[in-house]
């Protein structure tokens, strides 16, 4: 399970442009902040690389094993 944290979202769109199975898209939504987080679109396609989580420099998106 892919869990993002909004308000700690910057929208730098590190994780989308790296995601290797495409799972994440940016929302069309701002936060709080005014950034645009990403959204998990296609969850059962990830295949728990943990590089979205490894990137994010806001500590915004992690991984949690069911």
């Amino acid at each position: 399970m892919i869990v993002i944290d909004e308000e700690f979202c910057k929208g730098c769109e590190v994780c989308v442009e790296f995601c290797p199975t495409r799972v994440l898209e940016m929302s069309e939504t701002l936060n709080r902040k005014g950034y645009y987080p990403p959204l998990v679109e296609r969850e059962r396609d990830c295949h728990g690389c943990r590089l979205c989580e490894l990137l994010c420099s806001e500590f915004a998106i992690f991984i949690v094993n069911e």
